[in-house]
């Protein structure tokens, strides 16, 4: 049961604390009645000299009901403005009020929590690193609706609120202090309620101090209203900027903006009605609803222990090797320190060792320069990392990570070398995009303590590991990687042992099928211009200049020669792409970015597409269509989804969706990939497998379980 304990003591002052049934403070279906007759309460006392609100949670207040708001459909948006505009009604009278109100933020305070917190005259928070305030609806899809985007614009000024708006910036407390979200912080718990009460005795006899500044005679917005010519450029530059990021994709950004625009041009009460109006236009749309599933509800799960087998007490790695130092070694170092673990680096040479530290050294003095890191923490976190050549100095590791080249015989050596330096129930981790963990553990003579780490990079960026379990993987092991992946702030998927496990697998299906198309005559820019409309990072032509065309021909040679694949199943695996990169790299040198010469032509001042690639390719006359190619790099990724899931490489949905979108650059308005099938319409979906199919090939036709979910109406969860 959902309670506002209300407590007034002998100097007239009033606490609330907010106490909602679950773990956290939300605005479910009880908080609209307990906020509202805890104003009437307050509104009806003699003698009240002010009023702080407290949180009985961990958390001050976490925002809005999720699943409420993932409920609402089109057609709904008339009642949920009206309930909406209801809880902004109560925020007012509780700003009206004659004394001043105070927030005593305990715990984190975001989206409607900081609402909250606006509508309080003054606002007071634990300076603990667990304490973080903001607004991060645009993050979900949505918009601060309850004053959230007006409130902010109006205190801080256009400028300063819209990277908090537009990026949805959660802060410190003593960031919080210098942006002006809160006015001070106390340093330990006990103090925080004594001294919210200790302001409001200090300001009896400030009339100020009982109204909010956009309710007070003459106010100005700082940096000025809609009239100020310096914001008047901003006004004209900032429509421009938001759409070089969002590319017309995410409608929130943009109805987030406008509504902050409109509070600077227009009266409060106005403006308040608008950003009801704009909120209730985002939650009924697909973006929102895919962003709120993902992005909220799927990576709870996976944050929760979705994959973790129960009853194994949580572990802790204290020392962790890792086999090569280069690229991907050098980062997974550095995230490990970074995570105070102390760490083994170790490379053929101590030469090649110290190369791999100095990327540490020089990301740490990077933070140092900016800010973010003292010297001495710097010097803190290098102390952790030992740069060796010896295999001696590995002794006693409780995880190693041999993050050496893609080269199965390679592994099989490392492993059989080292391994036995691992401390008693010690784990391997092979960092793999492709080889199966199956193989790579013949090589260990404790299989069940053998696991696919898979990290992207760059890792200190890159916020995905994909794990994989291998066909003796243990669940202690499983669970024992988990636990290191949060130790180092990693989000983790966990799938099943395959060929290119869920991530490589499905972004090489996305990179073929384009490179198909360039072989049908469509121009290359045209498809990385296309690619980068749907939302995708970066295009694919750029992308497969960047990897190297070699490489993915390395790889399929590798397959081969291992025999994890068959000639007959290369050569009904995109051919066509195939057969355009051997063309490019044995007639033409053609090898990638590294060297100068693609797809592109890479010079100082930018690149250029490489003149007799269209002399020998392109068609002119081509009438593949705009949302052909859109609908052929989205959906041939989207298949391959479905199959991993279907063939159990996938083991949750969730999984798919948080993977595809934190690990191969998903567009983010679809929510992932299977939850993309979602809101398009599993029906609709299938029906447009069918006619790409019919159009471009057999890759494109939809799998069983897509077939089955459309007979049935359900949705992929």
């Amino acid at each position: 049961m959902s309670i506002f304990e209300y407590e007034k003591d002998d100097h007239g002052i009033v606490v609330i604390t907010m106490n909602m049934q679950g773990s956290v403070n939300t605005m479910n279906p009880e908080y609209p009645q307990l906020m509202r007759e805890s104003v009437e309460k307050l509104e009806a006392e003699s003698q009240l000299t002010g009023v702080v609100f407290a949180s009985a949670k961990q958390t001050f207040f976490a925002g809005a009901d999720l699943k409420q708001l993932i409920s609402v459909e089109q057609g709904d948006e008339e009642k949920f403005r009206q309930e909406v505009d209801a809880v902004k009604a109560v925020f007012r009278r509780l700003e009206k009020l004659p004394v001043p109100v105070v927030a005593a933020i305990n715990g984190s305070a975001l989206g409607g929590g900081y609402e909250i917190c606006l509508s309080c005259n003054y606002r007071i928070a634990w300076n603990h690193r667990s304490v973080k305030v903001g607004l991060p609806e645009v993050t979900l899809g949505l918009l601060p609706g309850a004053g959230g985007v007006v409130k902010l614009t109006y205190l801080l000024g256009l400028e300063k609120a819209l990277p908090y708006l537009l990026e949805g910036k959660q802060v410190t407390p003593e960031k919080a202090v210098q942006a002006g979200f809160i006015h001070e912080t106390v340093e330990t718990l006990e103090e925080l309620l004594p001294r919210a009460k200790a302001w409001i005795l200090e300001n009896q006899e400030n009339e100020q101090a009982s109204i909010q500044p956009w309710d007070q005679k003459g106010y100005k917005i700082p940096g000025g209203n809609a009239n100020h010519p310096k914001i008047a450029q901003v006004l004209m530059v900032a429509p421009i900027m938001l759409f070089q990021k969002t590319r017309g994709l995410l409608p929130a950004p943009e109805r987030t903006l406008h509504v902050a625009i409109e509070a600077i041009r227009l009266d409060f009460e106005t403006a308040m009605r608008i950003e009801t109006r704009n909120l209730a236009y985002l939650v009924t749309t697909p973006e929102a609803k895919n962003m709120i599933n993902t992005f909220f509800f799927n990576l709870n799960q996976i944050n929760s222990g979705l994959n973790r087998p129960k009853d194994i007490p949580l572990t802790t790695v204290k020392k962790v090797g890792i086999l090569g130092a280069g690229m991907m070694g050098q980062g997974i170092a550095y995230v490990s320190a970074m995570a105070g673990i102390e760490v083994i680096l170790k490379d053929i040479s101590q030469e090649a060792a110290e190369k791999g530290k100095a990327y540490s050294e020089t990301l740490l003095a990077k933070r140092v320069s900016q800010g973010r890191l003292t010297e001495e923490k710097k010097q803190a976190v290098l102390a952790l990392i030992t740069a060796t050549e010896k295999p001696e100095d590995l002794q006693g590791c409780d995880l190693i990570v041999e993050a050496v080249f893609e080269n199965m015989k390679l592994k099989h050596q490392v492993t059989k070398e080292l391994e036995t330096h691992l401390s008693e129930n010690g784990v391997w981790g092979s960092n793999t995009s492709t080889l199966p963990i199956k193989l790579l553990a013949d090589a260990s003579s404790r299989p069940e303590n053998f696991i696919g780490l898979h990290f992207f990079s760059p890792v200190d960026k890159m916020p995905l590991l994909e794990i994989i379990s291998g066909e003796k993987t243990s669940d202690e092991t499983l669970a024992k990687a988990l636990d290191y992946a949060k130790q180092i702030k990693k989000t983790p998927i966990v799938v099943n042992d395959n060929l290119g496990f869920y991530t490589s697998r499905t972004i090489g299906t996305y990179i073929r099928e384009s490179l198909k198309m360039l072989t049908e005559g469509v121009h290359p820019v045209r498809v990385d211009s296309l690619a980068k409309a749907i939302g995708m990072p970066v295009g694919p032509v750029t992308i497969t200049d960047e990897i190297g065309l070699l490489l993915f021909q390395d790889i399929v040679k590798s397959q081969l020669e291992m025999g994890l694949r068959t000639p007959e199943e290369v050569a009904t695996d995109d051919p066509e792409a195939l057969e355009l990169m051997k063309t490019m790299t044995d007639t033409y040198q053609r090898i990638g970015k590294k060297k100068g010469a693609g797809f592109y032509d890479y010079q100082e001042s930018g690149k250029t597409i490489w003149p007799r690639f269209l002399e020998l390719y392109y068609k002119p006359d081509n009438p593949i269509s705009d949302q052909d190619i859109k609908d052929r790099m989205l959906f041939r990724p989207v298949i391959e989804s479905l199959r991993c899931l279907e063939e159990n490489v996938l083991r949750s949905v969730a999984d798919a969706n948080i993977g595809s979108i934190m690990g191969i650059g998903a567009p983010i308005w679809t929510g992932g990939y299977l939850q993309f099938v979602n809101t398009y319409g599993v029906k609709e979906f299938v029906e447009r497998c069918h006619t790409l199919s019919e159009k471009y090939g057999d890759q494109f036709k939809p799998p069983a379980i897509a077939l089955e979910k459309a007979k049935t109406g359900e949705w992929f969860q």
